[in-house]
This record gives structure tokens, sequence and C-alpha cells, in this order.
């Protein structure tokens, strides 16, 4: 799997004019979309004020690799009271806090796909974000995500470089 490119822009005008572009080329029709998502980014509402910058979403030189998360919660989550889901969400990211390495980029889904997030982590190391996953699965958030999957490895290449290399 090939991914290419995060299309990232102010409005789902901007995106649609973005890909039609790209499908103009001679290069996109030979492009087969194996997934979409779309997601609309903004911050944690669970991190008060000290939580990780966002990275490529801002402007930010991205780092090499890009893993899109996209997951869904429960139904029981959302029934948590408010302050019990911030309790849970605490541990979460204090355990996040042992990777400052790993950059994260939150997006919401809710209501203009199936997942609730999409998240997107970059790193330059992918052995980072493993063990990142690794401990973030024995926290207590991990048993309200219901699906989790697929999750997909991207590294970082210009366009150019990216059609090269394809033949």
């Amino acid at each position: 799997m090939v991914c290419w490119k995060f299309i990232v822009g102010n409005s789902l005008e901007e995106i649609q004019k973005a890909i039609e572009k790209i499908y103009k080329t001679v290069f996109g029709k030979y492009i087969i979309p194996s997934r979409t998502y779309l997601s609309c980014s903004r911050p944690s509402i669970y991190v008060k004020g000290e939580g990780k910058e966002h990275g490529f979403i801002t402007g930010m030189e991205p780092k090499k690799h890009v893993i899109v998360y996209p997951f869904t919660k429960t139904r029981e989550w959302y029934l948590l009271p408010q302050e019990k889901r911030q309790e849970i969400m605490d541990e979460h990211i204090e355990v996040s806090k042992k990777y400052p390495q790993v950059v994260l980029n939150t997006t919401y889904s809710f209501g203009i796909h199936d997942e609730d997030f999409m998240l997107a982590f970059e790193v330059d190391n992918v052995r980072d974000f493993q063990d990142l996953i690794m401990d973030l699965r024995e926290t207590q958030v991990s048993s309200y995500v219901k699906n989790d999957i697929p999750m997909i490895v991207c590294i970082k290449k210009d366009i150019v470089p990216l059609i090269s290399s394809l033949g």
C-alpha cells in the first residue's frame, strides 16, 4: 500500500479541488483509492493546556512517518460521567508523556465518517510509536475502544520522488 499524500484544507471544497487536480494529472488515472477518511482537526477535549503540539496540521515540518489511527469508542464510554472519562484519559495522557518524540494530530470524525476519531501520529522511528501503543493498551481507556483498525503507516515522501519510485 502506498500512502502518498495527506490533503489538509480549511474546507471540503478546498480538499475536493486538490483531489480533482491530482486526478487530472497523468498519474491520476492510475490512482485507485483503497481508503478515504474525512475528519476535522481540533484539540482534544481531555488535554487541558499541557498537551502535545499539533504537527503537520499546523504547518510544522512533518516527521519521517505518519501513522493514521482511526478508532471508535464504545457506547459505554460516552455513558460515563465526564469526570470519570477525564480521570481515565488523565492516565492515558500521562503514559503518552513518556514519548515526546511522537507528535499527535487529533481529528474528529463524528457525523462525517464511521470512526469517532482519526489520529495522525508523526514519528521518525516507528518503534517509538509501537512502544507508545503497547503502553497505552495497558491503560483503562483501551477497554472502551470498540474498533481501532486499520492503522496505516506512511513514509514522508514528496510527490515527484514518490511518482518516480512507482515506476
